[in-house]
Formats: structure tokens, C-alpha cells, sequence
């Protein structure tokens, strides 16, 4: 069966162009004049992958991206812009939306297919994140573990590559579901009023982020953003309602981990109203050190002031204390802990 590929592009020319080499390719082809049409295209008939302009009438490149991010069953669908445009700001805002790949117009036919055929490839060399089908639930309820209920759901659903810097979710948007962290880093941060950051968590795999909008109904109440390359799974909000109105045991554990999360942001307020700064850094790192299982672990300047609630030149300079203490030694963004005890026993 062919594969079918979906071109969001308002030029005619260009439009009809690409779609003649497709076919002639045996690619099975529809096609759209604005972000608009597109968007409700790939919803009604999901392809196996998109083609989009950036700059287009009623909504641009840009949108169309975004508005796929959030569906389910398009988020983990390739996508390739088509644009004149070719500066970096472009090129780094659309990667950091998700975009898989950038062809700049005008293009010839091999720079076209290679580009198609090697983002198919990479998709189906991630085969084994991804699902089969969703609809194996009603399977499901005859099982008695719950736990191994979502597991298997957990195996079957597709994954989405999300690349160093990229947003996965915005504070404010509304949850759709439920992400699992199959492997890479995430931070969640709070943006303060006065545009400081504040790091509310770090997530490695087999974590699981957005719990509270899920169990509330709620909004995100943080951003989460990847720290480097993670891959992600996202359960739908209907499947997990329905997992725990089968399972209480799932709702259990979901309860523990919001409970540990609440725990642990509780700590994090004490810390910032009452520790010293030697002593917040202190805890940060001990936080940064038990999350790796390892006394070595890398991060970024920005990201340790955020998860400390401090200036990034007092970091700095409380980092070359500690380096001068032989505490900790620093090479560029990697921290070995040399001391752990007189860390963990840092003074207020």
C-alpha cells in the first residue's frame, strides 16, 4: 500500500509540482492551499506524512504544526517544512516546535524524495514504540492487574521524538492527556512575574508529567521542555479515564506520585524561604545527584539557577566555591560531586 502524503502549500505551481512527483513516485497525494484546509485534511484521513509552507494565508506554517502537536493521532506524524525562507530563526523556531526537516525552496525532485524517504525510514525504525492500534482497551478489561493494564497500553502507544529545547507542553495549555518519559531529560518551569524562571521539576524515564491536569481537568500549571533529546508517549485523556474508572489501582498510584510531587514542592518552597544559598545549592545538587544515581550528571548554568531560585552569576560563583572547597569539580556544564557527606551535611 502506498504511502500517503499530505502538501500544505498556497503557491499553485509549486503545489502542482510537488504533487506530479509524487505520483510519479507512488505516493498516494492530497493536497491543501492554506494551513487551514490542511489542518482539518490530516484530522479527517491521518497521513504518513506533511509537507508545509511556512508563510500562507489564514494560518501559517507555524500553526499548522502546533494544532497537529496537540491531537493524539497526528502528533507523532513526520513533518517537513517548505519555505523561501531560509534564516536561522526560521529554521531553529521551527525545529524547536517539533519539524522534523526544513527544504528550502526551490528544491529539485532527488532533495525532495530523499527528504521524504529517510523521515519515513526514521519512523519506522522507531517501530517499537509504536502502537498497532488503540482500540486494544476493550482486550483489556478482562485482565485483573490494572497496573499491567497501562503498561501494555504504555508499550503500544506511538512515541514522538522531542528534540533538546523543544516545548512539549505550554503553562496554560489544556491537558489532553497524560505523557510518559521513555527515555531523555524534561524540565518543568514557572515563569515568574518578573520573567525569572523557576524550576519545579526534573523528569528522566518512565516518568510521568502532566498527572495533576489530568487528574484535575485542569490546565498545565508548569512548561515542560526537553533537556536533550527525550522520546515521549502520549495517553489521551478518554483511554486514561476510562483505565481508571476499571483500575482504582491506577488511580492509587497516580494519587502516591501527585502526593510525592506536592511533597517534594513543599520541600522546595521551605528551601528557597529559609536556606542559605550555599545551603539551596547544596540541596540542588544532592536533588540532581539522586535523580542521575550518580555523582556525575550534566546541566546547565540557566537550569541550576532556575531549580535553585537564584541569580545565574550567584550559581556561578557558589559552583567555584564549592570547586575551590573540593566539594564538586565543573568541567563546562558537567558536575562531579567529590564530597557527598559534607555536602549533605551543609550548614543553613
Amino acid at each position: 500500500m502506498s504511502k500517503k502524503v499530505l502538501i500544505i502549500e498556497d503557491n499553485d505551481d509549486i503545489r502542482e509540482n510537488v504533487i506530479e512527483i509524487l505520483e510519479l513516485a507512488g505516493y498516494t497525494v492530497t493536497s491543501a492551499n492554506n494551513g487551514k484546509t490542511g489542518v482539518e485534511l490530516a484530522f479527517q484521513d491521518v497521513p504518513d506524512i506533511i509537507l508545509c509552507d511556512i508563510m500562507m494565508p489564514e494560518m501559517d506554517g507555524y500553526g499548522v504544526l502546533y494544532l497537529l502537536s496537540k491531537r493524539p493521532e497526528t502528533i507523532a506524524v513526520p513533518f517537513i517544512f517548505l519555505t523561501a525562507k531560509a534564516e536561522h530563526f526560521d529554521r531553529r523556531k521551527g525545529m524547536e516546535m517539533g519539524a522534523d526537516d526544513y527544504l528550502t525552496k526551490p528544491f529539485d525532485d532527488m532533495e525532495l524524495l530523499s527528504a521524504i524517504e529517510s523521515r519515513l525510514k526514521k519512523k519506522e525504525g522507531q517501530q517499537a514504540y509504536y502502537s498497532k492500534s488503540l482500540d486494544r482497551l476493550n482486550t483489556l478489561v478482562a485482565q485483573k492487574d490494572g497496573l499491567a493494564a497501562l503498561k501494555k497500553i504504555i508499550d503500544e502507544r506511538k512515541a514522538r521524538l522531542f528534540k533538546k529545547n523543544q516545548v512539549i507542553y505550554y503553562e496554560g495549555d489544556k491537558g489532553n492527556g497524560l505523557y510518559v518519559l521513555l527515555n531523555g531529560k524534561v524540565k518543568a518551569i514557572k515563569l515568574a512575574e518578573d520573567g525569572r524562571e523557576l524550576m519545579t521539576g526534573i523528569y528522566s524515564a518512565d516518568d510521568y508529567l502532566g498527572i495533576n491536569a489530568m487528574l484535575s481537568g485542569d490546565a498545565y500549571a508548569d512548561t515542560a521542555t526537553a533537556l536533550e533529546d527525550s522520546m515521549l508517549c502520549l495517553i489521551p485523556k478518554e483511554q486514561l479515564d476510562d483505565l481508571l474508572n476499571l483500575y482504582p489501582e491506577i488511580a492509587r498510584e497516580f494519587i502516591k506520585l501527585l502526593a510525592n510531587d506536592i511533597r517534594e514542592k513543599e520541600e522546595q518552597l521551605l528551601q528557597m524561604a529559609y536556606h542559605s544559598v550555599r545551603k539551596k545549592m547544596a540541596e540542588a545538587l544532592l536533588r540532581l545527584q539522586r535523580q542521575a544515581g550518580s555523582d556525575t550528571f550534566k546541566i546547565a548554568r540557566e537550569d541550576l539557577a532556575a531549580m535553585a531560585a537564584m541569580a545565574t552569576e550567584t550559581v556561578s560563583r557558589t559552583l567555584s566555591d564549592f570547586k575551590e572547597e573540593a566539594l564538586i569539580d565543573k568541567k563546562g556544564s558537567t558536575i562531579t560531586i567529590r564530597d557527598l557527606s559534607r555536602l549533605t551535611k551543609m550548614k543553613n
